[in-house]
């Protein structure tokens, strides 16, 4: 995508949703997420009533009288946006899929990144890990971020989630704020302790200690209820298992809610498990709404 069209799709994206976005923009998701950490700032001579745990042995022994250290916040942050562009992510409903949710979404929070100031990085993957982008800042580096997530279409295969969570354990060193953008959907697991845990959920929890991480999952309403059409086939884009499922019958029907509503709870438990702030976004409704509800909870919870 050319860098004009690219700017015509970001404006689009602002447009579509103007009042909520300048929301966000000015200051909502920085204030969810600032003071992650502390940075040094300098050195001074001690002062009563300063944290003697602050005192500067080097300096005060170098200087014959105490010095202390003083930390400021650290305003500028380190995004990370984690989307998953599996097969799975290529169904919608309505006029959005899965994985275009999930790429608007991503550019939504890149742009108020780089509005603030942050660096903003990109891991994309699928059933592997198909780019990572180190996080940077500059108006050259956000339109790369941009494009990348705008040009990004689902592919076939299942979600490689548990290696890309390995890939950004590995790599980032600085404490990140990583937002994963996902439905969940067809992840291996195994069983610990008596427990059934999806495979992620392991490098999930070790990456939720070091970082600040936030599971943006991706739904569409169509997976919890069907109309009714009687027989139809239904085929699953990852694993390509095709399945009749009586769509008229209304104990199928109920049977299909109750297995929805099961995974789901199994899915909040296991982000609970980790750690991991959940935010539910469907294709059926604005995703702006969703996040600023989310950035404001967050701010009034810190």
């Amino acid at each position: 995508m050319l860098t004009e069209e690219l700017m015509k799709e970001v404006r689009r994206l602002e447009i579509r949703s103007r009042r909520r976005v300048d929301d966000i923009f000015g200051g909502e998701y920085h204030s969810a997420f600032k003071g992650e950490g502390i940075e040094f700032a300098e050195v001074r001579e001690y002062e009563p009533g300063d944290d003697v745990r602050t005192i500067d042995w080097n300096v005060t022994a170098r200087a014959g009288r105490p010095f202390v250290k003083r930390f400021v916040e650290e305003r500028q942050l380190t995004v990370i946006l984690a989307v998953d562009l599996s097969a799975s992510g290529a169904f919608g409903s309505g006029a959005k899929s899965k994985a275009r949710l999930a790429i608007e979404t991503g550019a939504v929070i890149a742009a108020a990144a780089a509005r603030n100031n942050d660096r903003v990085g990109l891991i994309l993957f699928d059933d592997d890990v198909r780019l990572y982008l180190p996080p940077s800042k500059g108006r050259g580096h956000v339109l790369r971020v941009l494009r990348e997530l705008l040009d990004a279409e689902p592919r076939a295969g299942s979600a490689g989630l548990p290696d890309a969570l390995r890939t950004l354990d590995r790599v980032l060193h600085r404490r990140s704020i990583i937002f994963v953008l996902s439905d969940f959907l067809a992840q291996a697991s195994s069983e610990r302790g008596g427990r059934i845990e999806p495979e992620w959920l392991t490098p999930a929890r070790r990456l939720a200690r070091r970082h600040e991480v936030s599971a943006l999952t991706i739904e569409d309403p169509r997976e919890r209820t069907l109309p009714r059409l009687g027989l139809i086939e239904l085929v699953d884009p990852e694993t390509g298992r095709r399945t009749v499922f009586d769509a008229g019958s209304r104990s199928s029907r109920a049977r299909l809610a109750s297995v929805a509503s099961r995974e789901d709870a199994e899915l909040t438990d296991a982000l609970r498990r980790a750690r991991i702030d959940r935010v539910a976004l469907s294709t059926d409704r604005p995703f702006v709404d969703d996040l600023l509800a989310y950035f404001r909870v967050r701010g009034d919870r810190r």
